[in-house]
Parts: C-alpha cells; structure tokens; sequence
C-alpha cells in the first residue's frame, strides 16, 4: 500500500461548509421553549455577599426566574470539583457555579437570570439588587506574597497556594566553577483568550428520564460531562455534552467553567431548554488569563558563550481560583531547558492567588515565557561577552547525536523527561540561510537612509507533545461502503476531520470524500480527554491510523475466506479487496460490511465477529518533542517608537506532516499570536483590581495590517513513539515568537540601548528607551 494522502496538502473538507456560512455554532442552536440566560457580576474584585434582592428583576416583563446559589442547594451544593486535582492543592481553590458568600474577582457570576430574550434578561440582571461588603483586593502576585497584604481569599492566612519546585544536577557546584554568572529579572504580562467565537453553553432536559444535552463550545466536552456528573452525583450516561463547531479555543475553552454548571443546574430548575452566549464585555472579566509571570533568574556560562546552569525563582499570578489545578505553573516548570544542554537547574515558582481573573494555559500554557526566558538569556550572554548571539546557542543546544536525551527533568508521573529526536542546531542554521542573515548588514543599511532602525530576531524553541494518556477512535465502513470515523477529540478549528480522513483513506484505500469524521459527541464515542497541549494528532491521529488498520485486517481476512486466496496476495484500493496482479479478482468494502451486518439465520462467514468496524485507543505512554527555530526583522520609527515586524522565517519540525497546509496554517495563526504578546496585548488592572482595558479600544490585538510576510520551511524528523511518526505541531508557532520579536527590537535599538527582559514592549517605552541612549 502507498500512501497517497498522508503528507499531501489536501484543501481541508471543513471549509466549504464553513466558509459558505453553514457552520452550526452553540448560538444558532434554537429550541422550542428556550429561555436566555444573562449573568449578574461582580463588579468589584473582593467582597462579601450580604444579600440579593431579585423582587424587581423577576416582576419585569418576560423573566421567567432568577436563581442565586442558594436556589441550587437542594441539587447539588458547595463548590465545584477541581478539574486538575494536585497533592500540592490540599484544599481545591475552585468556583461555586455561582457565588456562594464571597465574590474574589470583577466579573465573578453571582446570580442568573432567565427571560424569553437577551435583552429582558440583561435587563433584568441590570435590576437585580446587590448587598455586597467591600473586602480589601490584592492585583499584584508580587505584593500579595506579602504576609501584610489583603487575602484574596478572606478565609485564607496566605495567598501563597503552593511552592513548586523542580530541577536537577548540582546547581552550587556548576555556578561556583562557572567563567560568569549573570542576574537578570524578567516580567511578562497577562492577557487573554479572545478567539472569534466567545463561549456559550444550551443545555436541555428530557423531562421524561431527567437526562441532560449540553451543546457548549469547549475544547474539553468529556471533561464537563465528568466533572458535572460528580457534581450532581448521577452517572455519566445521564449526561451529553457536545460540541459543534467552534470559532477558536486557545486553551480557555479547555476549562470545565462556573458558566456551564449554572445554566445545566437552570435547566434542572426550570426544567425548560436554557442558552447562555458569553458577549465580548464578559469574556474581557470571565474567560480565563495567562501570562502572568515575573521571574528572577541566575545564569552560568563559560567564556565562550556555553550556557551551564540556571536557578531562580517565579511568582506566578493564578488569579483568584485554581479551576485547572496547577498545570499552567507545573508546565512553566517543565518546559525548562529547552533546547538547551544545562548541567544543573534549580527553580522555584510560587503559585500566588490574586482578586484577578484565574489564569489557565493560552496557546502554549507558560512554554512561550519559558522560551522568552531562555532565548533572552542566550542573547544576554552574548551581549555581555561580545559574540555572536547564534554562537552562544551552537554551544549550549543538545546536538543530533545525543538524541535521545534525558534532560534531566520529571515528568507528571515521576519518569524521566527525554527528547525522542531533533536537530536543534541544524534548524538554526537552516533558519539563519533562509532569512539570507550574511546580507543583513545591508538591509539594516536601507532603512537606515529611510529613518528607521532594523533589527534582526532569533529565538528557538522545543515543544512537548502528545500529552497522555490517550484518546481514541473508532472506524466503520458502513454497508454503502462509506467510512465513518468517531472519535472524543473536539476541534476548534485545528482541521482534525480532514487530518482523520487522510490518515485512514490511506489504510483503506478509499477516496478522501467517502470518509465522514463525527467528533466531540459524549453518545457517539465513549471516552475522551481534551484538545489541549498539541496532542491530537499523536494521540488521535494514531488511535485513527491503529482502527483503520483492525478494519483492513478485517477486510482481508473476509476476502481471503470468500475469494480462497491467501491474505498476503491481497490489498485495497478504490474501496475494494483486490487480489494483486488480478484487478477483477474483488469484493467490495461494502459488501463486506453488508454481509458482516447480517442476516437472520444465516452464520457469519468464516465464525467472523459482525460489523466491518474496530476501535483503538493509542496510549501516550512517552511525549513527542517538537522544536523549531525563528528569525524576524522589524523596523522601528526612532520619532514614534512604532514597531513593525517586516519579516518573519520558521523553520519547524513536527515530524511526519499529515498535512502540510494546515501544519502552515498553524504556525501563522500562532506566530501572530506570539507577535500580539510581544507588542500589543496587555491585560491592565488597578490597585484594587478593576480592569482597564476592557474594549479592543484598550486592548490591542494584532490586526491584519500588523502581519508581516510569514515564510516557512519544514523539517522531517519522525517520532519513533507512535505509529505515524508525528508530533504535535499547535502551538509551535507561538512559543518562541514573542522572544523573537523583542530579540529584534532589542537588535534595532544597538548595543546603547536596554537589554529587554519583559513583554508585552509599547511604542513610548521605545522612545524613552531611545532618549537615554
């Protein structure tokens, strides 16, 4: 068999639909009786709740009801159950599904409202009567370290949640013997999610049996399904959640959410359809942050630029609640030392609660502030011994030949962290060649006549993917020789029924358009995890790729038994069991799967077991490790400080490609991303908590006039850990670009200028930064 689809850049199937308007989203679900739901916030950070005044809001025209925590007390009271639970988390710090006594950030849902329309519901919210004592916030993780400073949590003696702590080798030693040890400090600043779509949840009850259906547009149906159950003390079965199409997720939507137990414990209340759609105002105050980091760091390195070891410590804003657990600061952790060969390493975060939205991972979940941190301290090395920034990376990456390599760190399950396969240094060079680094004295020379001062990035990254335990997929060829592929893995636009159908057309040999792929549906497959932590096409992808391959053995044991041919003389292609050399020598697919449906009385041929159908659950026992190095050049304006990102080269290496065009439309979509950290997107709070940049009027995102030219080149290391070679490839594209782009600025300022260890940077730091030069 010869694979004719996997590796080739096929137009994904999810387009035409999509892009004629016919994508079915949780808002354009109707129902017959549906109510609209509308939440009344908090809007001040800390305080205690004295009572809810509800009288007027329910006596206006068209509110149905109005439910405040206590209402739901006979269903299924106290708060929710953590999504990621954590030894270090002896108490879980989650959510009510609506606030019980106390309200810890703006925005927090306290009470929701019910009416026949959005806009009475909003209304009715706007009327509802709020008794709330103020209580002391706390906006800065580093003042609320403080033993003195307000709690964000009044019942709480600290706002410490926990001391993480991770490393290995002998710190001391390795900096006593280092040539140079340099202390720098780094801020990175939060921001937020904001994809296309914001979140939205319509739940139903049958009023019959009491089940539930949730349509809610998450990355994460299976674990809202979970985490309700429990909640409501009911069996899983009695619960379906799925999720249409979804206009972006980007790690938020991974979250099981206050928003989607409320309006499920609504529906059982009102025992009426409910739906919620999140609107732009509450998704700036209520959808989950990241970012948040401040990081104190000691690097050794030798005269020639080798990096030793590193140690220091983070204060890691978690927001008010721990809804994720401790993944995002756990993932800061153990995305250390990158690309890096270190002989020690010794960190320690504190994670810090503070009366600000909770954080939880964004496109990269702390792998790109890892990156910034790393990729900074290379350039700062270079800058202080006077070398090239390329060379202090040459001599401190893992090279080819030592892959495999143990790195030294753990993993969540105590094992050994090891890179399965790269070539770190090789993608540096290749990156270097392709943005034609030797002539770029020349270019800097142009925009100097024109005012502007150029600069040149680079900043390298790896990346852990295929994030265990597993997922799964199921493949049946139906008796009209369709195939249909089920799996739990959600999609938010990442092209997974496109990639499924490539990899089993391909075992099959059927044709790309007779193959159907169902996702995100609780009744349809049983077991799923999340569409997180680049892992679907390792974990799915294989799961897809080791079911098609049961049906195909399947398929030719069936033919070997009615044509009496041995198995080895057979193959598939243009759906059928052909014997080879003998094109009419065949039996189709789907009078295999006919026959294999049935027929009463009669015996299954050769004692077969029914239906031309297999499941498979690949099981991620080892992470795959994807890398990739970048290279950008900006032009700043000396007068305004602006910033523009004139060019930008990835060169990147997931593995085997399923398909290189949606690996390409990845990469963009996240090298974009990484620019809105690096210049624009900050998340600006007040002292007491309030948030100030609450519109795209404040809140800058990168636009498309801010994209620069995006050229990439890939390289081909496959896997040796699943069956199809891949590793991940979503979140490639963020995790080094921030670091990129201010390695650039800071290269466009010269070596007067500042060396720049925080992000997001603005266009009056540039100027400020240029006047002291």
């Amino acid at each position: 068999m010869s694979a004719r689809y996997f590796g080739a850049a096929v137009t994904r199937l999810e387009d035409a639909r999509l892009l004629a308007g016919k994508g079915q989203y949780v808002d354009d679900i109707e129902l017959p009786g549906m109510l609209h739901a509308a939440f009344v916030r908090a809007s001040f950070a800390h305080g205690g709740i004295r009572s809810i005044d509800t009288s007027d809001a329910l006596a206006m025209p068209g509110v149905a009801a109005i439910y405040t925590m206590a209402d739901f007390e006979d269903i299924a009271p106290g708060p929710m159950p953590p999504m990621a639970p954590h030894p270090l988390l002896k108490t879980p710090i989650t959510y009510h599904p609506l606030a019980d006594t106390e309200v810890r950030h703006v925005g927090e849902a306290i009470a929701i409202v019910l009416a026949d329309s959005r806009a009475k519901a909003e209304d009715a919210a706007a009327a509802v009567v709020l008794d709330i004592e103020y209580l002391p916030a706390v906006s800065d993780a580093t003042l609320a370290c403080n033993a003195n400073s307000p709690k964000a949590h009044s019942q709480h003696t600290s706002n410490i949640a926990a001391t993480m702590k991770a490393g290995f080798g002998d710190t001391a030693a390795v900096f006593a013997k280092a040539d140079h040890v340099l202390t720098e400090h780094f801020d990175i600043h939060r921001g937020g999610c904001h994809s296309m779509e914001c979140r939205g949840v319509v739940a139903n009850i049958d009023l019959l049996t009491g089940a539930l259906t949730i349509s809610t547009s998450s990355q994460s149906p299976y674990m809202v399904r979970r985490h309700l159950a429990g909640y409501l003390k009911c069996d899983e079965n009695d619960i379906r959640v799925m999720t249409p199409d979804v206009g972006g997720g980007f790690g938020p939507k991974a979250n099981v959410y206050a928003e989607e137990f409320a309006v499920a414990l609504a529906v059982i209340k009102c025992r009426r359809p409910v739906k919620w759609i999140e609107d732009r105002q509450e998704h700036f105050v209520a959808t989950t942050q990241q970012r948040g980091q401040t990081w104190t760091l000691d690097v050794a390195f030798d005269n020639d630029g080798r990096m030793r070891a590193i140690r220091g410590r983070c204060i890691h804003d978690n927001g008010a609640y721990a809804p994720y657990g401790l993944i995002l600061p756990a993932t800061a952790l153990a995305s250390f030392p990158g690309p890096y060969a270190l002989e020690a390493l010794d960190l320690s975060l504190d994670v810090v609660l503070t009366n600000l939205v909770p954080t939880s991972p964004v496109r990269g979940a702390c792998r790109p502030n890892v990156a910034f941190l790393l990729e900074r301290l290379a350039d700062r090395i270079a800058r202080h011994l006077g070398i090239d920034r390329q060379e202090v990376r040459r001599r401190s990456f893992i090279r080819a030949d030592q892959m495999p390599y143990t790195t030294g760190m753990k993993a969540r399950d105590g094992s050994p962290i090891s890179y399965d396969s790269g070539d770190y240094v090789g993608a540096l060079n290749l990156v270097l060649e392709k943005i034609d680094a030797g002539n770029f004295l020349t270019r800097r020379n142009e925009s100097k006549r024109r005012g502007k001062l150029r600069g040149l990035g680079i900043a390298s990254c790896v990346e852990d993917t295929g994030l265990g335990p597993f997922e799964g997929a199921s493949v049946r060829v139906t008796p009209g020789g369709k195939v249909i592929i089920a799996s739990g893995a959600s999609s938010q636009g990442q092209g997974h029924r496109t990639a499924f159908a490539q990899i089993a057309a391909d075992v099959l040999g059927v044709e790309l358009e007779d193959v159907t792929v169902e996702t995100a549906d609780t009744a349809k497959f049983p077991l799923g995890i999340s569409t997180i932590a680049s892992r679907i096409a390792v974990t799915a992808g294989s799961s897809v790729q080791l079911a098609a391959h049961k049906v195909r053995a399947k398929a030719i044991a069936f033919a070997s038994h009615q044509l009496e041919v041995d198995e080895h003389d057979l193959e598939l292609a243009g759906g059928a069991v052909h014997v080879k050399g003998i094109p009419d020598m065949k039996i189709k697919l789907s009078e295999i799967a006919r026959t294999l449906s049935g027929n009463t009385g009669m015996p299954m041929p050769g004692d077969m077991e029914p239906d031309l159908a297999a499941t498979a659950y690949f099981n991620s026992n080892a992470l795959t490790f994807a890398y990739g190095a970048n290279a950008c050049e900006v032009e700043v304006d000396p007068d305004t400080g602006d910033i523009r990102v004139v060019r930008y080269v990835v060169v990147h290496d997931c593995g085997r490609l399923i398909n290189p065009m949606i690996v390409d439309g990845q990469i963009r979509g996240g090298v974009v991303h990484g620019i809105g950290n690096a210049l624009f997107e900050r998340m600006i709070h007040d002292e007491e908590g309030q948030p100030l940049t609450t519109t795209y009027g404040d809140y800058l995102l990168p636009m498309a006039s801010e994209m620069p030219r995006i050229e990439i080149y890939h390289m081909e290391t496959p896997s040796p850990r699943n069956p199809i070679g891949v590793k991940g490839a979503g979140e490639g594209g963020t995790i080094p670009a921030a670091a990129c782009v201010i390695s650039a600025v800071e290269d466009a300022l010269g070596p007067n200028g500042p060396f720049i260890a925080l992000h997001p940077i603005s266009p009056q730091q540039v100027v400020t930064w240029l006047d002291r030069t």
